[in-house]
């Protein structure tokens, strides 16, 4: 099956039967499934994947577009499936569980597969990211609470029980938190699992992880819920859901709402267009058209927005370095990441906010029909309250008329190949 083809949304069926567990190690599931006609992807969303209100399902260009520009997407595609394998899991009932009990999906699972596929993406690599080895050392990290004899004594509070978990992997095991997102790196599960150094996401989903483990072998004798902080600095915290306080749902991240976070700060990080601070990455998207669809970085010799002559020297440099699999902090994006991020979001049905800024992007690679699609399916899903979003819609507006310009031009078909053409310009850095 090809990733890049089509997302055809199924009603939710329920989640499968958990895997019987043997005395010892637990493993998980093994990834690899068999292809099928259409990802069916249901996490709880409404929106529609009928991306031309109402005509043919919308295709997801990223894969197909890097295979007519030469680039192999073989892992990439692999690590796409993967994900949307486990965003499959998700019924609606499972996406709105707290992380600390989720069922249907492998969040960590999911999470490694993203991870998987942006490396492909960016390292071209004959070899893949060895998933299974990172399952494996987040299930070493697990099964170290016991070995390392951090188990308190049995009848031990709730609170003393948590202290000992907390002090196993903040102090133990040295986890720290990293605040911003430079580069994305602190957002990307096989990077936290080395380096020990991620951002609140990660380090959730890991803490996530080791209670389930120690669900499964029988040792919580209490029903416990993740503190998510929304602050800068503090640490996500298991402690015991009898003692809930009301104010605490804020502080509850859910199976969907882990994955969408994730996501969404994989887009803004590598969103290619970040000259404007007005909040809105499509409106950033919008008002670069000025330069041409797909000209981010191209003009050296005017500032773009309110970018130096210098700064676009370094993004374009960068993007450079990018092309070559040499994986770089860039400041002004990269759009296979971004386009990525955009898909897997759409899979997740989120928000039809997501059709509308994968449309942008698909504006500025020179998909102009599969924009159209996209802009015309946003449209038909979404009602404006506040006037950002009025703003939103009037940019809307104008790029389908710009883009339904630029396709009633003649010939255009036959002129021009979107296939190659953004993938493939700018060889060199200057």
């Amino acid at each position: 099956m090809s990733c890049a083809a089509v997302w055809v949304p199924s009603p939710c069926s329920p989640s499968p039967v958990p895997p019987r567990h043997r005395r010892g190690r637990w493993r998980r599931g093994s990834a690899s499934s068999s292809s099928s006609s259409a990802f069916r992807a249901c996490a709880g969303g409404d929106a529609s994947g009928d991306g031309g209100g109402g005509g043919r399902p919308a295709r997801m260009v990223l894969h197909d577009s890097l295979e007519g520009a030469g680039v192999s997407t073989e892992h990439a595609r692999a690590a796409r499936e993967g994900f949307a394998k486990q965003v499959g899991r998700l019924t609606r009932l499972d996406a709105e569980t707290s992380i600390a009990i989720s069922r249907g999906a492998d969040l960590a699972r999911a999470a490694l597969c993203v991870a998987a596929e942006d490396d492909s993406l960016v390292s071209h690599s004959s070899v893949p990211l060895p998933v299974e080895a990172f399952v494996s050392r987040l299930d070493d990290l697990s099964t170290g609470f016991l070995a390392d004899g951090y188990l308190p004594p049995a009848g031990a509070p709730p609170q003393v029980f948590l202290d000992h978990l907390d002090r196993y992997l903040y102090v133990h095991k040295g986890f720290r938190r990293k605040n911003g997102s430079s580069d994305g790196r602190a957002i990307y599960l096989h990077s936290v699992l080395t380096c020990r150094l991620g951002s609140a996401l990660m380090l959730s989903l890991i803490y996530s992880e080791i209670l389930k483990m120690l669900r499964l072998y029988g040792l919580l004798e209490f029903n416990v819920e993740i503190f998510f902080p929304h602050d800068l600095n503090s640490l996500p915290r298991g402690y015991d859901k009898h003692k809930s306080k009301l104010g605490d749902e804020p502080h509850i991240m859910t199976s969907k709402s882990l994955l969408v976070e994730i996501l969404k700060t994989l887009k803004n990080t590598f969103w290619p267009f970040q000259s404007n601070q007005s909040g809105s990455l499509f409106l950033n998207a919008v008002s670069a058209n000025q330069h041409g669809p797909g000209n981010v970085g191209d003009n050296q010799t005017t500032p773009h927005g309110n970018i130096s002559t210098i700064e676009m020297a370094a993004a374009k440099a960068a993007q450079h370095r990018l092309m070559r699999g040499v994986w770089t902090n860039v400041r002004f994006g990269d759009m296979r990441r971004a386009l990525a991020a955009c898909e897997r979001l759409i899979l997740l049905n989120h928000d039809p906010r997501e059709l509308r800024d994968y449309a942008a992007l698909l504006y500025h690679c020179g998909y102009y029909e599969d924009c159209l699609q996209y802009l015309a399916s946003y449209q038909t899903a979404v009602h404006w309250n506040n006037p950002l979003e009025i703003m939103e819609d009037e940019a809307v507006n104008t790029l389908r008329a710009r883009v339904s310009l630029i396709l009633a031009e003649d010939g255009w078909s036959s002129r021009r190949s979107p296939a190659t053409s953004y993938w493939t310009k700018n060889s060199e850095p200057w």
